[in-house]
């Protein structure tokens, strides 16, 4: 039986795999999990562009802030970005401008 015999005879028999082991390319199962490794991957980068922007920083902040000053009111978002806003203009650090 040639390789293409094969690998069509078991497309009838759940699901596809090759000789190795591995998932048959082309397969609705590949897709699958070529869609599901495509999606983390995407959302891996959403993260990290969101944290470069600082998208989370408040939310980090205010959790900080319940947990180590307790009954103590957090700054409000607006004070929050424009201390963060001054105190990067101070220290610049590693920033180019």
């Amino acid at each position: 039986m040639s390789a293409v015999q094969n690998s069509s005879s078991s497309m009838a028999s759940g699901p596809e795999r090759a000789a190795s082991g591995r998932i048959a390319h082309g397969s609705k199962e590949f897709c699958t999990a070529a869609r599901r490794h495509f999606a983390r991957a995407a959302g891996g980068i959403r993260w990290y562009m969101g944290q470069l922007m600082g998208d989370g920083a408040y939310a980090t902040y205010v959790a900080h802030h319940r947990r180590h000053h307790p009954g103590v009111a957090p700054m409000s978002e607006r004070q929050f970005w424009r201390e963060r806003m001054d105190d990067q203009d101070r220290n610049p650090g590693a920033r180019c401008c």
